[in-house]
């Protein structure tokens, strides 16, 4: 009876209009057996551990609804691939700072190479679907979801949106097949929100270029085949982006380590030293920093679901962790403060979800603005902070402990915060929007009347 009073609370709290049979997901199942061979351990054995991914209970609207019939097997086809695949194995990987590549081949099954991209061996998603299979992979790793982000809509979409025919059709179809891995390095060690003052340089050169500087915090970027790079042009001092191949003489990439977030990215410091790239290296759809805008419209959007994927993980593990964890003869999940928590996360989930998909169908219908990305991008990150902090508190113990997902989660969660545009930054971009003052460099009534171009 106690348990079936503390599903009764829990469902009203949710604000269900579902039977309390139903609304009894919002709580968790009870373990599989295959949990209890793949996700118990002996040392702790009243609760499973993220090995066996908790099954996902977190549509509390039933906001599925608003997907097609397309966008919904995209879900369904990545969440079982990374329920399955990637589950049972990123911990480890995690814990010792290293990328699952064997998962990389693996992928190629999932038919989202490529993402929005059409022809070449692309999948031709919708936004909205490219943005499920992001979704997805972050419920269980936001790493794998990084790589997939990095390599799609930052590398493969450069080259798609900027490149000649005879550069899509030279690296597309193995990008899009995962035999080549890609990265984007626009990141400077002196410029990281003040990207349109990068400082590497483009020399022009009989028959190409040579590329002087440095890169930092390049995702992907240790192992990465093709290399998006942008650069100062010697010619008229305007941005230029070349690709650079790995290996190339004058070019070394060295990992960044001690990172307490997104640990399975192989993150890169890179140094270029008079590396020469032919002049079919460079793409000749980028004139100036402003045309990187076009690709990070896209990048942006993504960036805004991965928190809305981790918030979900995080809020499955938490709810079946409540149920299968006792304490005081009752499990958790029937205390009141635990349920309040539970109620909060969940709503914020929700929440988010919803600003996402409206970004993206402002996307998908051409009226979206940098500033509504800005604005999507922050609020997600910091409600989605708020989440994985409430996962970790209702864990307990547990919550500080990879095993069991929400310390992970927790942590990755700050890098997101970060990239691709800080929190700060991005809620200056969308406070611009909202007054028409630009606040993101020091106050002066020449800047107020100007927008700056920054990285968001």
């Amino acid at each position: 009876m106690q348990s079936n009073t503390a599903r009764d609370r829990l469902a009203v709290l949710a604000g269900q209009l579902y039977s309390f049979d139903e609304a009894e997901l919002l709580i968790g199942r009870q373990p599989t057996a295959a949990a209890a061979s793949r996700g118990r351990t002996s040392a702790f054995p009243q609760a499973t551990t993220a090995a066996e991914f908790p099954a996902a209970v977190h549509d509390a609207l039933a906001l599925d609804g608003l997907l097609t019939a397309e966008e919904k097997e995209v879900r369904r086809r990545v969440r079982a691939f990374a329920e399955s695949e990637i589950a049972p194995i990123i911990t480890e990987y995690w814990e010792r700072a290293d990328f699952p590549f064997e998962l990389v081949p693996k992928m190629r099954s999932l038919n989202i190479g490529g993402g929005t991209i059409k022809g070449n061996g692309c999948a031709g998603l919708s936004i909205t679907g490219a943005a499920m299979a992001t979704l997805e992979l972050a419920r269980v790793d936001a790493s794998c979801a990084t790589f997939y982000l990095v390599h799609t809509f930052l590398a493969m979409l450069t080259i798609e949106l900027m490149g000649s025919e005879e550069q899509k059709r030279a690296l597309l179809p193995g990008m899009a097949s995962k035999e080549l891995a890609g990265c984007w390095a626009l990141t400077e060690p002196s410029n990281g929100s003040d990207a349109s003052a990068l400082t590497c340089r483009a020399t022009k050169v009989s028959g190409g270029w040579l590329l002087d500087g440095q890169k930092r915090w390049i995702g992907n970027g240790t192992w990465a085949d093709v290399v998006v790079v942008f650069a100062r042009s010697s010619v008229d001092n305007q941005v230029n982006a070349f690709v650079v191949r790995k290996g190339a003489p004058g070019f070394t990439a060295t990992k960044i380590d001690n990172k307490i977030a997104l640990r399975c990215v192989q993150n890169a410091d890179m140094l270029f030293e008079r590396c020469f790239v032919p002049d079919s290296a460079r793409l000749p759809g980028v004139a100036s920093f402003s045309d990187t805008n076009k690709v990070l419209a896209i990048s942006r959007i993504m960036v805004s679901w991965l928190p809305v994927g981790m918030a979900m993980g995080a809020y499955d593990m938490a709810a079946r962790y409540l149920r299968e964890r006792h304490q005081f003869g009752a499990p958790l999940a029937s205390f009141q403060l635990m349920q309040e928590k539970l109620a909060r996360m969940l709503g914020n989930v929700q929440a988010m979800f919803l600003m996402a998909w409206r970004l993206t169908k402002l996307a998908e219908a051409g009226s979206m603005s940098h500033e509504q990305a800005s604005l999507v991008k922050a609020w997600n990150t910091l409600r989605g902070r708020e989440v994985v902090a409430l996962a970790r508190e209702v864990l307990g113990g547990n919550g500080v402990q990879a095993d069991f997902h929400v310390a992970k989660q927790f942590c990755d969660m700050e890098a997101i915060y970060t990239y691709e545009g800080t929190y700060e930054v991005n809620v200056l971009v969308a406070g611009r929007g909202a007054t028409g003052i630009s606040a993101i460099k020091p106050a002066s009534r020449a800047n107020q009347r100007a927008k700056q171009q920054v990285q968001a």
